[in-house]
């Protein structure tokens, strides 16, 4: 479940393997929290690049070993769409790693470059499971939230928290976080029950796809609706920034068959389509704007901002001014 355990010697070499976008970012955190504890001087360079954006020429030099012996982190995303020479410069750099160079592989375990995953892991990587969830993974995922928080929680906490929230990992992870600090550690299924209350009738990702399809007063009326039910503004912002940045993954990727396009980009065939439906409001330049006002929002409601409601519902009409 894309737990990172801290060991006293970090391994260089790791595979952050599946496509659940937020227990992605949460290992790579986790990873390169630990590099740098490891490391002989914390402020080490970390380099994050995507399959196909680089040639070989200069991913070789990434990977090579450093003139002055600094350590450095390189992270290879979307691995599972890299080529034939990219992968096997990978291949070959993960069987020998320069010293002070800690490779953090993030692949999807599908794609054209699908074996490049079993490899890796026939090469002694470290492996960070970041799979889409079950209904089972979900319950324990929930528990260990909490339990990382320091609260132990019955299995009805458990379900109404499910209930409530859904199948979303980083709102559910944003809810649990909320839960503990709103309630002081004392969450049972009443306090569950008291702040998702509407939450059946308004979720973040309604105020979200409103958004985005350029509805203002929709967007603003549910956005009230759903501050007024109880929905953390984490979870809400969390929503809006998810939407955003998946309608800029998908009008990167392309026209093209949902069925198709969907392992590349780590959505279901059904989110795809959606989402290319949505696409349509948006020009680049307007997309990007959109990206910073998610980016700003992030850490107001994470206290950066003296009025969360007052943050969300700027960033709300922001981004709907913003669709065409």
């Amino acid at each position: 479940m894309c737990q990172y355990r801290e060991v006293p010697h970090v391994k260089p070499l790791h595979l952050l393997l599946g496509d659940e976008e937020f227990l992605v970012e949460r290992a790579l955190a986790s990873v390169l929290s630990s590099v740098r504890t490891a490391a002989s001087n914390s402020d080490i360079q970390v380099s994050r690049v995507r399959a196909g954006d680089l040639g070989t020429a200069q991913l070789a030099e990434l990977l090579s070993p450093s003139l002055f012996g600094e350590d450095r982190a390189v992270v290879f995303d979307a691995a599972h769409d890299a080529g034939k020479d990219a992968v096997a410069l990978v291949k070959e750099t993960a069987a020998d790693l320069p010293d002070g160079v800690t490779l953090i592989v993030i692949h999807s375990g599908g794609g054209r470059a699908k074996a490049l995953a079993a490899d890796l892991q026939k090469r002694g990587a470290e492996v960070h499971r970041c799979g889409k969830l079950n209904a089972t993974e979900r319950a324990e995922f929930v528990r260990a939230e909490f339990r990382a928080h320091g609260v132990r929680v019955t299995p009805d906490v458990i379900t109404a928290v499910l209930d409530a929230v859904g199948s979303n990992v980083r709102e559910l992870a944003s809810a649990c976080s909320q839960l503990t600090a709103d309630t002081g550690g004392k969450v049972d299924a009443g306090a569950v029950a008291r702040y998702y209350s509407g939450r059946a009738e308004v979720s973040g990702f309604d105020v979200a796809e409103k958004a985005v399809l350029g509805n203002r007063a929709a967007a603003l009326e549910a956005l009230r609706w759903a501050d007024h039910s109880g929905v953390p503004h984490v979870v809400l912002a969390d929503a809006l920034g998810e939407t955003v940045r998946a309608i800029a993954r998908v009008s990167a990727a392309g026209r093209g068959d949902p069925n198709r396009l969907a392992p590349q980009l780590g959505m279901p065939p059904w989110k795809v389509r959606k989402t290319q439906a949505q696409a349509r409001n948006w020009e680049p330049g307007s997309l990007t704007q959109a990206l910073r006002v998610i980016a700003e929002l992030n850490g107001e409601v994470k206290g950066g901002a003296a009025d969360t409601s007052y943050a969300l519902e700027r960033a709300v009409s922001r981004v709907a001014q913003l669709a065409k």
